[in-house]
């Protein structure tokens, strides 16, 4: 399981280096691709077949499928974990995630999420101070 958060810096050639932590877990690559409210998601290869397989029975004719599919799939790339444990970020997904020098890297059970730091802080205070109205929301789900 993929849980945490650390603070990172991407250096003046657009690389980050990738906790260790998490690199144990994701393995020498893993998919990179744009994820929901202004991150990236990181998926170990394992994980991006599973989501892969689910996406491929979303039906052709909906209109909202196709868009969702072809939004996280144009930007997504594989990722080379090099010796010293960085990646490289490509421009696309730098740029959906608005990353500028500090970021967060966050385990979320089964991905990583890549944030800007100032993005994260926002989305950190926003789910703090509501964080008691939705976890009353879930309990639906039985949480």
């Amino acid at each position: 399981m993929l849980m945490g958060e650390f603070e990172r810096s991407i250096d003046a050639k657009g690389r980050l280096i990738i906790p260790a932590k998490f690199r144990d877990q994701l393995g020498a690559s893993f998919v990179l691709t744009r994820g929901m409210d202004g991150c990236l998601f990181g998926y170990p290869i394992a994980e991006w077949d599973k989501l892969q397989t689910k996406l491929a029975t979303l039906p052709l004719a909906k209109k909202d499928a196709r868009t969702f599919t072809r939004f996280l799939f144009s930007a997504a790339t594989e990722c080379d974990i090099d010796k010293q444990g960085r990646i490289n970020i490509p421009k696309p997904l730098f740029k959906h995630a608005g990353l500028q020098k500090d970021c967060v890297l966050v385990g979320v059970n089964t991905r990583i999420e890549v944030w800007d730091a100032e993005r994260w802080e926002q989305f950190a205070e926003t789910a703090e101070e509501n964080f008691d109205d939705i976890s009353e929301n879930l309990t639906d789900f039985g949480l």
